[in-house]
């Protein structure tokens, strides 16, 4: 299923070094002293690497918000009810989300895809992609077979094909489904070996009983499953979710595609850790929008080396961190585009030493 999946999405290259190179001198060639723009100006050649364009703009942009929902829910981990994953699908398909609000004014399409929602909905803007009514509780046994944690991998890749072929030139990563902290506390402790204290947070907003309760169900699926840290469709099968399979086939498939990701949050990282784990290549496609306040999200972005460009505090998910780091995406584009140069400008540069 490993060699299906990479040969669904295709190779990942390295990002394009003239490109990077170019994009460098124009940087240096601005009316600003080098490097005045900070992390932007290193953001802009990243940027231009992946694309493979020195001045990179990104006209379609596509949230991918992945629905399903998790057995594990009936263990008490969380302050909402199972049933609210598909009641918020409905608040998504009719643009009362937080993602759908920030999306509207970042210029970004919200595409809702049911991955694995335990119920059914009937609309004309829901991608229906669904592989199987939620995950079984992982506390128990295995959250899905490994056949199903493949498949809906290569889920996620055809999406990110078929979007890109549409036309999106840059990916926001979005989720929504009551319980999905959990299971993405258990993959991030099943593929770098912490303790469940270390990456259990408190989700929803839990208070301090039912956050005791969360970390001992997450002890007792790492136990009960033994996932395979070196084989990340166990870690998937055993303790993951719909949502984070198909996220990280989306990451696979859009880096093939040279096309940036950017990450939101916890259930985002906990993808982009599967996706790396099965393909390192695609880590230099992904960009960090922020960190999470959830506590398990900081050890995510240190494992993969990425540093986030937000610190907000948020926690909502959906990719409404993701979708405010488009604004940043925007600024760097027109830095590049639109910024005189010393000589178009007719202003000095710096002094020789």
């Amino acid at each position: 299923m490993l060699t299906t999946i990479l040969e669904a999405a295709g190779q990942i290259a390295s990002p394009v070094e003239e490109s990077i190179r170019q994009a460098e001198l124009r940087l240096n060639s601005l009316t600003k002293p080098p490097g005045s723009l900070g992390r932007l100006e290193a953001l802009a050649v990243r940027l231009a690497g992946i694309s493979a364009r020195p001045q990179p703009e990104y006209t379609k942009r596509t949230v991918v918000v992945m629905a399903a929902d998790h057995g594990v829910c009936c263990e008490g981990v969380s302050a909402f009810p199972q049933e609210v994953t598909l009641q918020m699908a409905h608040n998504f398909l009719g643009g009362g989300a937080g993602v759908n609000v920030l999306a509207r004014q970042a210029g970004a399409e919200v595409k809702l895809v049911d991955i694995g929602m335990n119920g059914e909905i009937e609309h004309p803007l829901l991608v229906n992609r669904k592989i199987r009514r939620g995950t079984d509780n992982m506390a128990q046994g295995p959250a899905m077979s490994r056949e199903d944690a493949g498949r809906t991998v290569l889920a996620g890749v055809q999406i990110a094909q078929e979007a890109v072929k549409s036309g999106t030139d840059i990916f926001v990563t979005g989720e929504m489904g009551i319980g999905n902290t959990t299971a993405s506390a258990a993959v991030l402790c099943a593929l770098e070996g912490l303790s469940a204290e270390a990456a259990v947070g408190r989700g929803t907003g839990i208070d301090d009983e039912r956050l005791a309760r969360k970390t001992v169900v997450v002890e007792r699926a790492l136990r009960v499953n033994r996932p395979d840290a070196a084989d990340p469709l166990d870690v998937l099968a055993k303790v993951g979710g719909l949502e984070i399979a198909g996220l990280a086939g989306l990451i696979l498939g859009a880096a093939a595609l040279q096309t940036p990701v950017i990450l939101d949050g916890f259930i985002s990282g906990a993808a982009a850790m599967v996706a790396t784990a099965l393909a390192p290549e695609a880590r230099a496609y992904l960009i960090a929008s922020h960190v999470s306040g959830e506590q398990g999200h900081k050890l995510m972005l240190e494992r993969l080396g990425l540093e986030p460009l937000l610190d907000l505090g948020l926690r909502l998910g959906e990719g409404t961190g993701g979708v405010l780091c488009l604004h940043l995406i925007e600024a760097v584009c027109r830095i590049m585009s639109e910024m005189a140069t010393f000589e178009s400008a007719g202003i000095s540069g710096a002094a020789e030493a």
